[in-house]
């Protein structure tokens, strides 16, 4: 069940939602396909949190989005894109990339490898307007601008490098090692979600383990200590 806490809530990763076939595992934050729940529709702009994990050799045949902010962050492996813009990408552990969807893009996601599974998290935001033209962005983040601190990595004006999202939400993520600590002031008029993408660590006096997340509401100061190697992703929210 979700745990409630001052200002944020908790969302064990044992209450998401499952889909499970031959060549994926996929793991969802919030209602997605076949899973629905009224109290997971999202959170602000936050639509889609999918954990996924897909065999070698396989892959999301090619399909159609709309209106969507689409962020994919590869955790292990390799994962292959390409879309109706041309472009034909891998993305890596590190890399950031980002599709406005606008007024229609198609693309496919293949894992290229012949003997590693991928590992990825797919997310997606809601626009701040409908009917853009698509567009495509992505951009690697050295594991040294993210060990023991948190890296920006979208934002909406691109700053410090971040790839460039079209709504208001600034994406961080860091790696960190046993015994490190970091630090996030949510602000006054501001939400924001913790997403614990791998390993273990305490938020502020509670422990979480790879894929709870955490939706917080107004001023917070946020403590996360590792408790083994963790990577973490927190969205700040309008």
């Amino acid at each position: 069940m979700n745990t409630k806490h001052q200002k944020y809530l908790i969302h064990p990763q044992s209450d998401r939602g499952k889909t499970q076939i031959d060549w994926l595992d996929s793991r969802h934050t919030f209602s997605f396909g076949g899973f629905y729940d009224l109290n997971r529709m999202g959170f602000r702009t936050l639509r889609v949190i999918n954990d996924d994990r897909i065999i070698p050799g396989a892959g999301f045949g090619t399909h159609s989005h709309q209106d969507m902010e689409i962020i994919t962050y590869v955790l292990k492996g390799e994962l292959e894109h390409k879309d109706s813009l041309g472009n034909g990408e891998i993305i890596k552990p590190g890399d950031a990339q980002i599709m406005s969807a606008g007024t229609s893009i198609t693309h496919s996601e293949f894992n290229p490898s012949k003997a590693d599974p991928v590992h990825l998290l797919q997310i997606w935001i809601l626009p701040n307007q409908q009917g853009i033209a698509p567009r495509y962005e992505q951009r690697s983040f050295p594991t040294e601008e993210k060990q023991g601190k948190l890296r920006l990595i979208v934002a909406p004006d691109g700053r410090e490098g971040a790839v460039t999202i079209n709504q208001d939400v600034e994406l961080y993520v860091a790696q960190l090692t046993p015994g490190q600590t970091i630090h996030y002031q949510v602000e006054p008029e501001r939400s924001a979600w913790v997403q614990l993408a791998q390993g273990n660590l305490t938020l502020n006096d509670e422990s979480l383990q790879a894929g709870d997340g955490v939706q917080i509401s107004g001023s917070q100061e946020l403590t996360l200590l590792a408790d083994t190697a963790a990577e973490v992703l927190i969205f700040d929210l309008a």
